[in-house]
């Protein structure tokens, strides 16, 4: 499959959208009120981005974050947690609907003990990626780190439960993996360096090797249920569709998402035939997102071009701020909670159509 426009002509697009945002990117997964009484996960560990950072970034020297209103308003008490979204996020949905907490806890959070973290836990950091170079744009924290916290995490639920029992939750937990758009839209297109040294192919590649070896090391330290999350449709984020006059969707980075998504099922499928005992599965989330923004009042949303907050069209982490009047009164008529991420509406409905797929078979 071929682009129809160069690289060039992206990465000269893309920068427009680095200055407004600090990170990009999106989706994954469910819908409220989903429970399938699955007494054979016991757990659930994320891996990712601002998908599915639960407040991992607070601690940090980095603007991505946040841990202010009007973020988190639609939550129970109403609290910013560092979650990018203005209520729970997918895999807080996911872990209730497979019977646990519904909320997921970061790794980070002082607030939290190895017994919270025991039936759920999230490692994911806002603007992180495959590349170590993505998580150096912002400070974050890049996934190799993700994977020690892991190893730690593993050691301290030993302490707790014991050997034999911390292994069994390690086992049979279910992996959510939610990453690999900053890499392009904020390393990539945004940025010289990787652009210099690798086409866009050659890039592609790169990261699909990464997540390879990723994915073979969560094996190795006992991960046996991984769901692979694909990209969503990145050239309808509000922030893309601003580079276009009509703000539409912007179908060259479309394409690239479905491009890449291709790949990541591809070696899903490949490392599932050769990590014995795995049950390793792509989760694509682009076609359920599209529709939904292809048929809006379907499914009850009255706006999926812009976000709820301020504008709407570039307004993410600090530029989506408490004191900005234009942001929305109800979430759930609009698709999207920022400029970047989906509001939790979306995110439910997203992910309900997930778990009926790709994670049924962890049921």
């Amino acid at each position: 499959m071929k682009l129809s426009v160069s690289t060039k002509t992206m990465r000269n697009m893309a920068p427009r959208v680095y200055h407004h945002i600090i990170l990009l990117s999106c989706f994954l997964l469910l819908k409220t009120g989903i429970h399938v009484e699955s007494k054979s996960v016991p757990a659930i560990i994320v891996f990712g981005d601002s998908t599915v950072d639960a407040g991992n970034n607070n601690p940090l020297p980095t603007i991505s974050k946040s841990n202010f209103a009007p973020y988190g308003r639609d939550l129970e008490g109403g609290k910013a947690t560092g979650r990018f979204s203005n209520g729970r996020i997918a895999t807080d949905f996911i872990s209730e609907a497979f019977g646990n907490k519904q909320l997921v806890p970061s790794y980070l959070d002082s607030s939290y003990g190895i017994e919270d973290f025991a039936t759920g836990v999230t490692f994911a950091s806002a603007g992180t990626g495959f590349d170590n170079k993505t998580a150096a744009v912002t400070s974050v924290i890049p996934l190799w780190k993700e994977v020690e916290y892991f190893k730690d995490y593993k050691t301290r639920l030993a302490a707790l439960l014991g050997r034999k029992a911390a292994t069994e939750i390690i086992r049979d937990a279910v992996y959510i993996i939610s990453i690999g758009t900053n890499d392009f839209a904020i390393n990539y297109f945004a940025l010289p360096d990787r652009s210099l040294h690798f086409t866009l192919e050659e890039y592609e590649n790169f990261l699909i090797g990464i997540a390879n070896n990723f994915i073979v090391e969560l094996y190795r330290i006992g991960a046996r249920k991984i769901s692979l999350g694909g990209l969503p449709p990145i050239g309808c984020l509000p922030i893309i569709r601003t580079l276009d006059p009509g703000h539409v969707c912007i179908e060259e980075f479309n394409t690239l998402a479905r491009k890449f998504d291709l790949k990541l099922k591809s070696l899903a499928a490949k490392l599932r035939g050769e990590l014995q005992g795995s049950k390793v599965v792509f989760s694509n989330i682009y076609y359920q997102a599209m529709d939904v923004i292809q048929k809006p009042s379907l499914y009850g949303f009255e706006n999926v071009k812009n976000g709820c907050c301020g504008s709407g069209r570039i307004e993410v982490s600090y530029l989506c701020h408490r004191s900005n009047p234009l942001t929305c009164k109800d979430a759930s008529k609009y698709a999207f909670w920022d400029s970047v991420h989906p509001s939790e509406r979306l995110h439910f409905i997203v992910a309900n159509n997930t778990m009926k797929t790709s994670l049924a078979e962890f049921v």
